[in-house]
Protein backbone atom coordinates (compact mmCIF):
# COMPACT_ATOMS: atom_id res chain seq x y z
CA UNK A 1 0.00 0.00 0.00
CA UNK A 2 1.38 3.27 -0.83
CA UNK A 3 1.67 5.90 1.91
CA UNK A 4 2.84 9.22 1.92
CA UNK A 5 6.17 10.02 3.78
CA UNK A 6 9.77 12.31 3.11
CA UNK A 7 12.48 11.05 3.73
CA UNK A 8 13.89 12.11 7.34
CA UNK A 9 10.50 12.06 8.56
CA UNK A 10 11.05 8.42 9.18
CA UNK A 11 13.52 8.81 11.20
CA UNK A 12 11.64 10.51 13.51
CA UNK A 13 9.48 7.39 14.27
CA UNK A 14 12.45 6.51 16.72
CA UNK A 15 13.91 9.36 16.93
CA UNK A 16 11.20 11.29 18.76
CA UNK A 17 12.70 12.01 22.31
CA UNK A 18 10.09 11.69 24.57
CA UNK A 19 11.82 11.36 27.76
CA UNK A 20 9.05 9.16 29.00
CA UNK A 21 9.90 5.53 28.79
CA UNK A 22 12.60 3.12 27.05
CA UNK A 23 12.89 4.80 23.50
CA UNK A 24 9.36 6.91 22.50
CA UNK A 25 6.96 4.52 24.54
CA UNK A 26 4.27 6.52 26.65
CA UNK A 27 2.62 3.70 29.06
CA UNK A 28 0.63 6.42 31.12
CA UNK A 29 -2.67 6.30 29.16
CA UNK A 30 -5.16 7.31 31.90
CA UNK A 31 -5.40 8.41 35.62
CA UNK A 32 -4.92 5.01 36.87
CA UNK A 33 -2.00 4.44 35.04
CA UNK A 34 -0.15 7.91 35.42
CA UNK A 35 -0.85 7.33 39.79
CA UNK A 36 0.85 3.87 39.72
CA UNK A 37 3.59 4.54 37.39
CA UNK A 38 2.46 2.53 34.97
CA UNK A 39 1.52 -0.75 37.18
CA UNK A 40 -1.64 -0.75 36.03
CA UNK A 41 -2.34 -4.53 34.22
CA UNK A 42 -3.34 -6.76 37.02
CA UNK A 43 -4.68 -3.95 39.09
CA UNK A 44 -6.99 -2.60 36.38
CA UNK A 45 -10.69 -2.20 37.66
CA UNK A 46 -11.94 0.99 35.09
CA UNK A 47 -12.62 1.04 31.55
CA UNK A 48 -9.07 1.49 30.95
CA UNK A 49 -8.72 -1.70 31.58
CA UNK A 50 -9.50 -2.27 27.82
CA UNK A 51 -6.19 -1.03 27.13
CA UNK A 52 -3.93 -2.17 29.52
CA UNK A 53 -5.59 -5.78 30.55
CA UNK A 54 -8.81 -6.85 28.52
CA UNK A 55 -8.58 -10.47 30.57
CA UNK A 56 -9.80 -8.31 33.37
CA UNK A 57 -12.84 -6.90 31.42
CA UNK A 58 -14.57 -9.94 32.67
CA UNK A 59 -14.76 -9.50 35.93
CA UNK A 60 -15.89 -6.12 35.87
CA UNK A 61 -19.34 -5.02 37.17
CA UNK A 62 -21.60 -5.81 34.51
CA UNK A 63 -22.87 -2.89 32.81
CA UNK A 64 -21.57 -0.50 30.70
CA UNK A 65 -18.25 1.56 31.62
CA UNK A 66 -16.95 4.57 30.03
CA UNK A 67 -13.77 6.72 30.51
CA UNK A 68 -12.22 9.77 28.99
CA UNK A 69 -9.18 11.38 30.12
CA UNK A 70 -6.26 14.03 28.59
CA UNK A 71 -2.98 14.46 29.77
CA UNK A 72 -0.69 17.74 29.85
CA UNK A 73 2.93 16.40 29.63
CA UNK A 74 5.89 19.00 29.84
CA UNK A 75 9.20 17.85 28.64
CA UNK A 76 12.34 20.07 30.22
CA UNK A 77 15.09 21.06 28.49
CA UNK A 78 18.32 18.98 27.85
CA UNK A 79 21.63 20.45 28.13
CA UNK A 80 24.36 18.97 26.17
CA UNK A 81 28.14 19.72 27.22
CA UNK A 82 30.56 18.62 24.53
CA UNK A 83 34.20 17.74 25.60
CA UNK A 84 35.77 19.12 22.82
CA UNK A 85 34.74 22.60 22.06
CA UNK A 86 31.88 25.17 24.06
CA UNK A 87 30.73 25.78 20.53
CA UNK A 88 29.01 22.39 19.76
CA UNK A 89 27.37 23.07 23.26
CA UNK A 90 23.40 23.34 23.11
CA UNK A 91 20.11 23.42 25.15
CA UNK A 92 16.94 21.51 23.30
CA UNK A 93 13.30 23.33 23.93
CA UNK A 94 11.43 22.75 26.64
CA UNK A 95 7.91 21.35 25.28
CA UNK A 96 4.10 20.85 26.56
CA UNK A 97 1.65 18.28 25.04
CA UNK A 98 -1.89 17.44 25.59
CA UNK A 99 -2.75 14.29 25.13
CA UNK A 100 -6.96 12.82 25.33
CA UNK A 101 -7.82 9.45 25.43
CA UNK A 102 -10.82 6.87 25.75
CA UNK A 103 -12.20 3.72 26.80
CA UNK A 104 -15.36 1.72 26.66
CA UNK A 105 -15.96 -1.54 28.36
CA UNK A 106 -19.56 -3.49 27.47
CA UNK A 107 -22.04 -5.37 29.71
CA UNK A 108 -21.55 -9.56 29.37
CA UNK A 109 -22.65 -11.21 26.73
CA UNK A 110 -22.67 -14.39 27.05
CA UNK A 111 -19.59 -14.62 28.92
CA UNK A 112 -17.59 -12.42 26.57
CA UNK A 113 -17.13 -8.89 27.03
CA UNK A 114 -16.04 -5.95 24.27
CA UNK A 115 -14.07 -2.81 25.02
CA UNK A 116 -12.55 -0.25 22.90
CA UNK A 117 -9.20 1.70 23.70
CA UNK A 118 -8.44 4.66 21.59
CA UNK A 119 -4.62 5.65 23.16
CA UNK A 120 -1.20 7.68 22.26
CA UNK A 121 0.90 5.21 23.10
CA UNK A 122 4.40 6.44 21.44
CA UNK A 123 5.50 9.67 20.43
CA UNK A 124 6.18 13.40 21.27
CA UNK A 125 8.95 15.13 20.02
CA UNK A 126 12.77 16.70 20.65
CA UNK A 127 13.74 20.45 19.04
CA UNK A 128 17.47 21.65 19.21
CA UNK A 129 17.37 25.75 18.03
CA UNK A 130 21.38 25.76 18.90
CA UNK A 131 24.34 25.51 15.84
CA UNK A 132 25.35 22.39 16.54
CA UNK A 133 22.61 20.08 17.62
CA UNK A 134 20.29 21.66 15.05
CA UNK A 135 22.65 20.27 11.84
CA UNK A 136 21.47 16.66 13.41
CA UNK A 137 17.62 17.17 14.79
CA UNK A 138 16.09 20.70 14.57
CA UNK A 139 12.68 19.44 15.41
CA UNK A 140 11.85 15.52 15.47
CA UNK A 141 7.99 15.63 16.04
CA UNK A 142 5.96 12.13 16.20
CA UNK A 143 2.20 11.48 17.03
CA UNK A 144 0.85 8.31 16.83
CA UNK A 145 -2.69 7.04 17.45
CA UNK A 146 -3.60 3.51 18.15
CA UNK A 147 -7.17 2.03 17.85
CA UNK A 148 -7.72 -1.05 20.10
CA UNK A 149 -11.02 -3.06 19.91
CA UNK A 150 -10.66 -6.01 22.26
CA UNK A 151 -12.83 -9.19 23.23
CA UNK A 152 -12.29 -11.58 26.67
CA UNK A 153 -14.14 -14.50 27.61
CA UNK A 154 -14.00 -16.27 31.15
CA UNK A 155 -13.60 -20.00 32.27
CA UNK A 156 -15.33 -19.39 35.54
CA UNK A 157 -13.57 -17.39 37.92
CA UNK A 158 -10.82 -18.13 37.78
CA UNK A 159 -9.37 -17.65 34.54
CA UNK A 160 -9.73 -15.51 31.60
CA UNK A 161 -8.54 -14.09 28.05
CA UNK A 162 -8.37 -11.38 25.72
CA UNK A 163 -7.19 -10.49 22.26
CA UNK A 164 -7.95 -8.24 19.61
CA UNK A 165 -6.45 -6.11 16.51
CA UNK A 166 -4.53 -2.87 16.46
CA UNK A 167 -4.56 -0.02 14.48
CA UNK A 168 -2.19 2.80 14.72
CA UNK A 169 -1.41 5.69 12.43
CA UNK A 170 1.69 7.68 12.73
CA UNK A 171 2.35 11.21 11.88
CA UNK A 172 5.74 12.44 11.43
CA UNK A 173 7.45 16.04 11.06
CA UNK A 174 11.38 16.00 10.60
CA UNK A 175 12.95 19.78 9.84
CA UNK A 176 16.96 20.19 10.02
CA UNK A 177 19.72 22.73 8.72
CA UNK A 178 23.70 22.82 8.86
CA UNK A 179 26.28 21.96 6.41
CA UNK A 180 26.59 18.09 5.23
CA UNK A 181 29.15 16.67 2.69
CA UNK A 182 27.18 15.85 -0.30
CA UNK A 183 27.48 13.02 -2.25
CA UNK A 184 30.15 12.32 -4.39
CA UNK A 185 30.07 12.52 -7.30
CA UNK A 186 27.77 14.39 -8.92
CA UNK A 187 30.13 16.80 -6.65
CA UNK A 188 33.76 16.79 -6.20
CA UNK A 189 34.98 14.40 -2.98
CA UNK A 190 34.61 15.94 0.48
CA UNK A 191 32.39 18.94 -1.10
CA UNK A 192 30.20 20.84 1.95
CA UNK A 193 27.54 22.79 1.34
CA UNK A 194 24.17 24.07 3.85
CA UNK A 195 21.19 21.87 3.18
CA UNK A 196 17.91 21.98 4.98
CA UNK A 197 15.42 19.38 5.04
CA UNK A 198 11.11 20.10 6.27
CA UNK A 199 9.18 17.09 5.70
CA UNK A 200 5.99 15.21 7.00
CA UNK A 201 4.49 12.11 6.30
CA UNK A 202 1.81 9.52 7.74
CA UNK A 203 1.10 6.04 7.38
CA UNK A 204 -1.15 2.99 8.87
CA UNK A 205 -0.42 -0.10 9.65
CA UNK A 206 -1.76 -3.01 11.88
CA UNK A 207 -1.05 -4.99 14.83
CA UNK A 208 -2.67 -7.39 17.49
CA UNK A 209 -2.33 -7.82 21.48
CA UNK A 210 -3.70 -10.49 23.55
CA UNK A 211 -3.54 -11.10 28.02
CA UNK A 212 -4.21 -14.00 30.30
CA UNK A 213 -5.67 -13.07 33.82
CA UNK A 214 -5.76 -15.92 36.38
CA UNK A 215 -7.11 -15.67 39.75
CA UNK A 216 -6.56 -18.24 41.92
CA UNK A 217 -7.93 -16.75 45.26
CA UNK A 218 -9.96 -13.74 45.20
CA UNK A 219 -6.95 -11.65 46.48
CA UNK A 220 -4.25 -12.53 43.76
CA UNK A 221 -4.24 -11.56 40.14
CA UNK A 222 -1.66 -12.78 37.91
CA UNK A 223 -1.75 -11.46 34.36
CA UNK A 224 0.12 -11.53 31.41
CA UNK A 225 -0.04 -9.13 28.21
CA UNK A 226 1.80 -9.18 24.89
CA UNK A 227 1.26 -6.33 22.15
CA UNK A 228 2.85 -7.32 18.74
CA UNK A 229 5.16 -5.76 16.34
CA UNK A 230 4.58 -4.04 13.87
CA UNK A 231 6.19 -2.92 10.98
CA UNK A 232 5.51 0.46 9.60
CA UNK A 233 6.25 0.56 5.83
CA UNK A 234 6.81 3.18 4.02
CA UNK A 235 6.81 3.92 0.31
CA UNK A 236 6.81 7.66 -1.28
CA UNK A 237 9.13 10.19 -3.14
CA UNK A 238 11.90 11.81 -1.27
CA UNK A 239 13.19 16.06 -1.18
CA UNK A 240 16.29 16.97 -0.77
CA UNK A 241 16.75 20.66 -0.87
CA UNK A 242 20.40 22.48 -1.11
CA UNK A 243 19.53 25.99 -0.79
CA UNK A 244 20.76 28.01 -3.88
CA UNK A 245 20.07 24.85 -6.21
CA UNK A 246 17.03 23.08 -7.12
CA UNK A 247 15.24 20.62 -5.18
CA UNK A 248 15.71 16.87 -5.84
CA UNK A 249 13.21 14.51 -5.58
CA UNK A 250 14.18 10.46 -5.60
CA UNK A 251 11.55 7.29 -5.17
CA UNK A 252 11.92 5.87 -1.54
CA UNK A 253 11.09 3.27 0.68
CA UNK A 254 11.82 2.30 3.76
CA UNK A 255 10.58 -0.15 6.60
CA UNK A 256 11.23 0.41 10.41
CA UNK A 257 9.69 -1.65 13.22
CA UNK A 258 7.34 -1.12 16.31
CA UNK A 259 8.64 -3.46 19.22
CA UNK A 260 6.46 -5.86 20.38
CA UNK A 261 5.94 -5.28 24.21
CA UNK A 262 5.48 -8.32 26.88
CA UNK A 263 4.45 -7.55 30.51
CA UNK A 264 4.05 -10.21 33.36
CA UNK A 265 1.93 -8.46 36.29
CA UNK A 266 1.21 -9.42 40.06
CA UNK A 267 -1.95 -7.74 42.19
CA UNK A 268 -2.28 -9.01 45.63
CA UNK A 269 -4.62 -7.53 48.46
CA UNK A 270 -2.06 -7.22 51.26
CA UNK A 271 -4.48 -5.48 53.54
CA UNK A 272 -8.58 -5.33 53.22
CA UNK A 273 -7.83 -1.99 51.78
CA UNK A 274 -4.52 -1.92 49.85
CA UNK A 275 -3.42 -3.76 46.75
CA UNK A 276 0.34 -3.46 45.56
CA UNK A 277 0.71 -4.93 42.12
CA UNK A 278 4.43 -5.76 41.04
CA UNK A 279 4.95 -5.50 37.27
CA UNK A 280 7.66 -6.25 34.51
CA UNK A 281 7.48 -5.60 31.05
CA UNK A 282 9.96 -6.08 28.32
CA UNK A 283 10.14 -4.01 25.28
CA UNK A 284 11.79 -6.07 22.01
CA UNK A 285 13.76 -3.08 20.85
CA UNK A 286 16.66 -5.53 19.31
CA UNK A 287 14.61 -5.70 16.12
CA UNK A 288 15.69 -1.86 15.28
CA UNK A 289 19.59 -3.03 14.28
CA UNK A 290 19.15 -0.31 11.51
CA UNK A 291 17.87 2.84 9.74
CA UNK A 292 18.46 1.49 5.78
CA UNK A 293 16.81 3.71 3.04
CA UNK A 294 16.09 2.53 -0.06
CA UNK A 295 16.30 5.27 -3.59
CA UNK A 296 15.67 4.57 -6.92
CA UNK A 297 17.92 5.17 -8.91
CA UNK A 298 20.51 5.57 -5.28
CA UNK A 299 21.57 9.22 -6.49
CA UNK A 300 22.02 10.46 -3.33
CA UNK A 301 24.35 7.85 -2.26
CA UNK A 302 25.36 9.93 1.38
CA UNK A 303 21.74 9.50 2.01
CA UNK A 304 21.10 5.71 1.35
CA UNK A 305 23.44 4.17 3.38
CA UNK A 306 22.34 2.44 6.08
CA UNK A 307 22.11 3.96 9.54
CA UNK A 308 23.26 1.51 12.47
CA UNK A 309 21.16 1.13 15.75
CA UNK A 310 21.67 -2.08 17.13
CA UNK A 311 19.53 -1.16 20.08
CA UNK A 312 18.64 -3.44 23.31
CA UNK A 313 15.44 -4.85 24.57
CA UNK A 314 14.98 -2.85 27.61
CA UNK A 315 13.29 -3.68 30.70
CA UNK A 316 11.09 -2.04 33.00
CA UNK A 317 10.31 -2.34 36.85
CA UNK A 318 7.17 -0.98 38.28
CA UNK A 319 5.06 -1.04 41.90
CA UNK A 320 1.41 0.17 42.24
CA UNK A 321 -0.26 1.05 45.65
CA UNK A 322 -4.09 1.11 45.67
CA UNK A 323 -5.64 2.25 49.07
CA UNK A 324 -9.40 2.74 49.42
CA UNK A 325 -8.88 5.11 52.09
CA UNK A 326 -13.14 6.00 52.34
CA UNK A 327 -15.92 4.08 50.17
CA UNK A 328 -15.85 7.75 48.58
CA UNK A 329 -11.77 7.90 48.11
CA UNK A 330 -9.46 6.30 46.59
CA UNK A 331 -5.35 6.86 46.58
CA UNK A 332 -2.80 5.85 44.67
CA UNK A 333 0.87 6.00 44.29
CA UNK A 334 4.03 4.21 42.07
CA UNK A 335 7.22 3.90 41.50
CA UNK A 336 9.51 2.53 38.55
CA UNK A 337 12.61 2.02 36.84
CA UNK A 338 13.01 2.00 33.47
CA UNK A 339 16.23 1.14 31.34
CA UNK A 340 17.19 2.88 27.82
CA UNK A 341 17.64 0.40 24.67
CA UNK A 342 19.75 3.00 22.74
CA UNK A 343 23.34 1.73 22.98
CA UNK A 344 26.03 4.78 23.90
CA UNK A 345 27.96 4.19 20.54
CA UNK A 346 24.85 4.65 18.49
CA UNK A 347 22.92 7.72 20.33
CA UNK A 348 21.88 10.85 18.49
CA UNK A 349 20.64 14.44 19.56
CA UNK A 350 17.37 12.84 18.35
CA UNK A 351 16.91 10.78 21.05
CA UNK A 352 19.20 11.50 24.30
CA UNK A 353 18.17 8.81 25.83
CA UNK A 354 18.94 7.29 29.63
CA UNK A 355 17.45 4.92 32.15
CA UNK A 356 14.54 6.79 33.97
CA UNK A 357 13.40 6.64 37.74
CA UNK A 358 9.63 7.50 37.81
CA UNK A 359 7.38 8.41 40.69
CA UNK A 360 3.47 9.14 40.79
CA UNK A 361 0.87 10.02 42.57
CA UNK A 362 -3.36 9.88 42.29
CA UNK A 363 -6.61 9.67 43.72
CA UNK A 364 -10.08 8.89 42.58
CA UNK A 365 -13.19 10.10 43.77
CA UNK A 366 -16.50 8.74 43.62
CA UNK A 367 -18.48 11.87 43.33
CA UNK A 368 -22.30 9.08 42.91
CA UNK A 369 -22.66 5.52 42.44
CA UNK A 370 -21.82 5.87 38.79
CA UNK A 371 -19.36 8.56 38.28
CA UNK A 372 -15.42 8.83 39.80
CA UNK A 373 -13.37 11.67 38.65
CA UNK A 374 -9.33 11.63 39.12
CA UNK A 375 -6.40 12.98 39.20
CA UNK A 376 -2.49 12.34 38.89
CA UNK A 377 1.17 13.26 38.76
CA UNK A 378 4.14 11.81 37.34
CA UNK A 379 7.61 12.53 37.71
CA UNK A 380 10.06 11.37 34.97
CA UNK A 381 13.62 11.72 36.10
CA UNK A 382 16.45 10.48 33.03
CA UNK A 383 19.55 10.17 34.86
CA UNK A 384 22.42 12.44 33.40
CA UNK A 385 24.29 10.43 30.01
CA UNK A 386 27.94 10.74 28.84
CA UNK A 387 28.52 9.16 25.45
CA UNK A 388 30.92 9.08 22.65
CA UNK A 389 29.11 8.21 19.46
CA UNK A 390 30.76 5.96 16.91
CA UNK A 391 29.89 8.50 14.26
CA UNK A 392 31.77 11.29 16.00
CA UNK A 393 28.84 13.92 16.25
CA UNK A 394 28.63 13.35 20.30
CA UNK A 395 31.21 13.63 22.57
CA UNK A 396 30.32 15.10 25.78
CA UNK A 397 27.75 14.73 28.25
CA UNK A 398 23.63 15.22 28.40
CA UNK A 399 22.21 16.26 31.77
CA UNK A 400 18.62 17.91 33.18
CA UNK A 401 16.28 15.78 31.42
CA UNK A 402 12.86 15.12 33.06
CA UNK A 403 9.04 14.70 32.31
CA UNK A 404 6.32 15.82 34.33
CA UNK A 405 2.81 14.58 33.85
CA UNK A 406 -0.58 16.04 35.26
CA UNK A 407 -3.62 13.56 34.38
CA UNK A 408 -7.59 14.01 34.86
CA UNK A 409 -10.35 11.67 34.08
CA UNK A 410 -13.69 10.96 34.39
CA UNK A 411 -15.16 7.41 34.64
CA UNK A 412 -19.12 6.80 34.34
CA UNK A 413 -21.31 3.70 34.42
CA UNK A 414 -24.70 2.97 33.41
Amino acid sequence: MKKKISVLALVSLFAAGSAMASGWRIPEQSVDSTAKAGANIASSTRADTAYYNPANMAWMADTWHLEADATWIHLTEIDYADSRSPIYNGSSEAENFFVPTGFVVTPSYGGARFGLAITAPAGLSKQWKDPYPRTFAEEFTLEVIEVNPTVSYSFGDMVSIAAGPRMLYAKATVTSNGMVTLPSPPYPAGTRAPLGRDMDGDTTEWGWNVALAVKPVEKLNISATYRSKVDLDFEDEATLIQPGRATGTFPAEVSVPVPAVFALSVAYDVLPKLNVELTWDRTFWSTYDKLDFNFTPPAVAAFEDPIPKDWDDSNAFRIGLTYTLTDYLTLMGGFAYDQTPVPTENIGFELPDSNAWIYSLGAQYAVTDKMDIGIAALYDYKESRTAKSADGKIDGEFTDAAAFLITVGLNYRF
